[in-house]
C-alpha cells in the first residue's frame, strides 16, 4: 500500500474530602452562576492532564485567555511533567497543580491523594475552571469537583449539559479546543503554536554541538522515538534513511529523551555511517534549540513534531497509527507528513496487534528520502515547487 503525504507543586492539605463514586463523575449538574464581568475573573484553572504534544496544542487557548484576562492568575492542572511546560509558558501560566490521576484516565497510573488534591483546588476558590481534556466523558466530573464559580468545557455527543460545548467529532485538535474560547466570548489570538527557548538553553545546545563537531548548516536531526510502539516507524528504516543522507554529506544526530536511549543505540548500531547520538544529552529546551538551529527534523508523529511547529523549523513527520487530521502540523509545506491509508487508523493500541505493523511498514524509505531531500532543498533555496504528490495531499 503506497504511502501518502498526507507547578509549582503546592504542599497538600490534610483537610479530608470525600471522593464520590465514579458514576458521580459523569452525572450532569446544574450550571453554576457565571462570572459577570471580565474584571471579576481573577483565578482560572485549566485542566489538561496530557503529554507534551497535547499541551502544546492548548497554547492558542492559553494565549487567548491571557489576552482576555491579563491580570488573572492561571493555574494549569496536569501530569507531573506538565510543571516544566507551565514554567516554559510562564507568560500564560502562573502556576501548576499536580493531578494524581484516576483509574479512568490512562495517561498515568493513579498515585493516590485525590481528597487532598480536591481540597487544595477548592481552597483556591477559582472563578473559572476549564476542562480542556477531550470530550469530557471521563473528566467533566473531575473539573466540577474543583469547586469553581463557573465550570466550562466539552461534553460528548448525546449529553446535554449547560455551559459546555459539544465535542467536535472531527477537525484539528487546535480548532477543537478553540471552540471553547468562542463559547466564552473571548477573541481568538490565532492558531499558531509557540515554543519559547531560554538563552541558557541555546548556549547549552551550542556547547553540545561544538563537542560533537556538528555544523547546524548541514545537520539533520533524526528522532526515532514515540511514547507508544504503535506510533514508531521501524528503526532500521530510520537508520537506512540516515545512511542515505550521510552519504550525501549531511551530518546526522539522533535525538530523544533519556528513556529512549535503547532506541537510539539500536538505530546507531544499524547505521553504516557516522552519527552523533544525543539521546538523553539534551533537556527539552536544548532539544528545541537544536531543532531551531539545524536544517531539518525527521520524526514520528509525536510531541517533538509540535515543538518544531512551535518554532517554525522544518520537519518531515512519519505518522504511524495517529489520527492525521487531528494531530498533523497546521503548516503542511513546512511540516509535511507521510502516512499510509489503512483501515485500522486511527489506532487505539499501544502495540500494533496486526502482523507486520501495516501502517508503518507501508511507508517506504524511498518516499521519506524523497521528501527529506525536497525539504532540504527548500531550506537552502527558500522556495521550491512542491512535490507532485504533496500538492494533492
Amino acid at each position: 500500500m503506497a504511502a501518502l503525504p498526507i507547578g509549582t507543586h503546592f504542599p497538600p492539605t490534610t483537610k479530608p474530602l470525600r471522593y464520590p463514586a465514579a458514576v458521580a463523575l459523569h452525572e450532569p449538574r446544574r450550571r453554576r452562576p457565571a462570572v459577570d464581568a471580565a474584571g471579576a475573573v481573577r483565578r482560572i484553572a485549566v485542566f489538561r492532564a496530557l503529554k507534551l504534544g497535547d499541551l502544546l496544542c492548548s497554547v492558542p487557548v492559553l494565549r487567548a485567555l491571557r489576552k482576555a484576562h491579563p491580570h488573572a492568575h492561571v493555574t494549569l492542572i496536569g501530569l507531573p511533567e506538565s510543571e516544566a511546560f507551565a514554567r516554559r509558558f510562564a507568560h500564560y501560566v502562573d502556576d501548576w497543580i499536580d493531578f494524581p490521576g484516576t483509574p479512568e484516565l490512562p495517561e498515568q497510573s493513579p498515585r493516590g491523594g485525590l481528597p487532598a488534591f480536591f481540597a487544595l483546588a477548592r481552597a483556591r476558590r477559582f472563578d473559572l475552571a476549564l476542562q480542556l481534556h477531550g470530550s469530557g466523558e471521563r473528566t467533566n466530573g473531575i473539573v466540577r469537583l474543583l469547586g469553581a464559580k463557573r465550570t466550562c468545557g466539552f461534553h460528548p455527543n448525546g449529553c446535554d449539559v449547560d455551559d459546555f460545548v459539544r465535542w467536535p467529532d472531527d477537525g484539528h485538535e487546535i480548532d477543537r479546543l478553540l471552540r471553547l474560547v468562542d463559547h466564552l466570548g473571548i477573541e481568538r489570538q490565532g492558531r499558531a503554536l509557540e515554543f519559547p527557548i531560554g538563552d541558557e538553553e541555546r548556549r547549552n545546545w551550542r556547547r553540545l554541538a561544538q563537542r560533537h563537531s556538528l555544523d547546524p548548516a548541514r545537520l539533520v536531526l533524526v528522532h526515532p522515538g514515540a511514547s507508544l510502539p504503535s506510533r514508531r516507524w521501524p528503526l532500521e528504516r530510520f537508520a537506512d534513511l540516515a545512511d542515505r543522507l550521510a552519504l550525501r554529506g549531511w551530518q546526522i544526530a539522533i535525538t530523544g529523551s533519556a528513556d529512549e536511549a535503547d532506541l537510539a543505540a539500536s538505530m546507531r548500531r544499524a547505521m553504516r555511517t557516522p552519527a552523533a547520538n544525543l539521546c538523553g544529552a539534551t533537556g527539552l529546551g536544548e532539544l528545541g534549540a537544536a531543532i531551531d538551529e539545524s536544517r531539518l527534523l525527521v520524526c514520528n508523529d509525536t510531541g517533538v513534531s509540535h515543538v518544531a511547529a512551535g518554532l517554525g523549523a522544518r520537519s518531515v513527520v512519519v505518522a504511524c497509527g495517529s489520527e492525521i487530521r487531528r494531530w498533523r502540523p497546521l503548516d503542511r509545506s513546512l511540516h509535511p507528513m507521510l502516512a499510509a491509508d489503512v483501515p485500522c487508523r486511527p489506532c487505539h493500541e499501544a502495540v500494533c496487534p496486526h502482523p507486520g505493523h501495516p501502517c508503518a511498514s507501508a511507508i517506504d524509505v524511498d518516499s521519506v528520502f524523497e521528501l527529506v531531500l525536497h525539504q532540504l532543498a527548500v531550506s537552502e533555496r527558500g522556495v521550491a515547487e512542491p512535490l507532485r504528490w504533496l500538492r494533492s495531499a
